[in-house]
């Protein structure tokens, strides 16, 4: 806020707004209901963002569930100049995976290049405490992990066995899935 000509009442509604928005909020709408340029809009809620960041506080503590997501739209809904004719699923979507601390409840999540067994492993050493309990899927990429690791066996219908489960990390991927698919329609890998 500061040296912008923006007055305060417009940050503070902006503020409010993009606070109380569970699947996000559209600088189109910030445009609309606070009366500034579109432009201004998306100006104003890129620090906003800024000011929401409160640090990656890695590593992450406690039990950690990790999964993996892919975001994008589906091949069949592109146009046919855009369509990468490779197939159905993963193809053309970006890979992100993230991590949900049971302890602080606290997420991190990044866009990568591919879920192999390197990256994955890799983001968990890099996000994951030394003495934390890892819980996946049954991905073939967690397995051999320098943590204590347990899964569970989506393919067979097991969602939770004992205190394996990743219900929380995929509620947050429900949570980004809705926010793609009804606000924000498009992010490209730069601001996923």
């Amino acid at each position: 806020m500061q040296s912008s000509k923006i007055g305060y009442r417009k940050w503070i509604v902006a503020v409010y707004m993009m606070s109380v928005g569970i699947k996000g909020t559209a600088s189109m709408r910030i445009y609309r209901d606070i009366g500034v340029r579109q432009a201004t809009a998306w100006f104003m809620m890129q620090r906003i963002r800024e000011g929401f960041d409160m640090g990656r506080n890695l590593p992450l503590p406690g039990p950690i569930e990790v999964d993996e997501t892919f975001m994008g739209g589906k091949e069949k809904n592109k146009h046919f100049k855009k369509k990468l004719k490779a197939g159905r699923g993963t193809i053309g979507k970006i890979p992100v995976v993230g991590a949900k601390s049971r302890e602080t409840n606290k997420i991190y999540a990044e866009a990568v290049q591919k879920v192999d067994k390197g990256t994955l492993q890799g983001f968990v050493i890099k996000v994951g405490h030394k003495s934390a309990t890892i819980y996946t899927d049954e991905a073939a990429g967690y397995k051999g992990m320098p943590f204590e690791h347990e899964s569970v066996n989506h393919s067979v219908g097991e969602y939770v066995n004992g205190m394996a489960h990743t219900n929380g990390i995929e509620s947050f991927w429900a949570l980004l899935k809705r926010g793609y698919h009804s606000t924000f329609h498009h992010l490209s890998t730069k601001h996923l």
